[in-house]
């Protein structure tokens, strides 16, 4: 009975649908996170009747045909980046984007990967580096004999020495767009790498045209919504006991049909 392969496949997508919003509900406090959606295609369809043939016999055309989807499968799991909010933090070294674009970091063997999350840290060297400790590029050093660093919104960083007037300037911040935001890959570590969907980095300064400016100072909470998350939670959980009622009730009208035939 085709009802029972059906429903498991409605069953198999929800499940994923589920765990797709447990990992959203996961990162609700983690900064700069972007929040998942599952996204879903009908299967092929088995065909018990052509629409638009000639009828047998006679020069008129079928008006409607008949055809039996086989299920749902799963296509994507797109990441949304839309901005989340801004929270105050203190920290001179906590930056947030407010608008499109991402940091650009240097990760294991010097592999170009990105984040939304700006909560920054010095090294041993004074170079400023995430919280794995890779380094943000372009390049920036901290001098040891810093007393503060200042980011304005356009990515110019600045420090304040010892014993001098003038601010020192350490270096330029640059932001990276992408064509299309969900081609990345998100690797975990709040960091994502470019694919061929995403399509090559575009770098610019903050505050230009299409780029986001630095807020200092704030940190990008999750865009995950609670209330939105429970909802789509709620619908999944009912989606699957549906589909788990028409397995059952296709069980039942087969069992009915062993019977007749005994």
């Amino acid at each position: 009975m085709r009802a029972l392969a059906i429903a498991a496949t409605g069953m198999s997508a929800q499940q994923l649908n589920l765990e797709v919003i447990a990992n959203n509900i996961a990162n609700i406090n983690t900064t700069g996170f972007k929040r998942a959606r599952a996204e879903f295609a009908d299967l092929l369809y088995q065909n018990e009747r052509t629409q638009g043939v000639a009828t047998r016999g006679d020069d008129s055309l079928v008006p409607e045909g008949a055809n039996l989807g086989l299920g749902v499968r799963p296509v994507a799991i797109r990441n949304l980046h839309i901005q989340g909010t801004l929270a105050s933090t203190g920290n001179k070294l906590d930056l947030a984007l407010n608008g499109r674009g991402f940091f650009e970091i240097s990760g294991p063997n010097g592999t170009k990967l990105y984040s939304r999350a700006g909560s920054f840290n010095t090294s041993a060297s004074g170079e400023i580096v995430t919280a794995d400790g890779y380094p943000v590029q372009p390049s920036l050093v901290v001098p040891p004999n810093a007393l503060s660093v200042t980011v304005s919104a356009s990515g110019a960083v600045t420090a304040q020495i010892d014993g001098q007037t003038a601010p020192q300037s350490i270096g330029q911040l640059t932001l990276a767009n992408f064509a299309n935001e969900a081609g990345l890959d998100p690797i975990g570590g709040n960091l994502f790498a470019e694919t061929g969907a995403s399509g090559a980095a575009v770098n610019g300064v903050p505050g230009s045209a299409g780029f986001a400016t630095i807020q200092q100072g704030y940190l990008e909470n999750s865009n995950v919504d609670s209330v939105k998350e429970i909802t789509e939670l709620i619908s999944a959980q009912r989606a699957y006991e549906m589909n788990s009622k028409v397995i059952q009730a296709a069980d039942e009208m087969a069992s009915i049909a062993n019977k007749s035939m005994r």
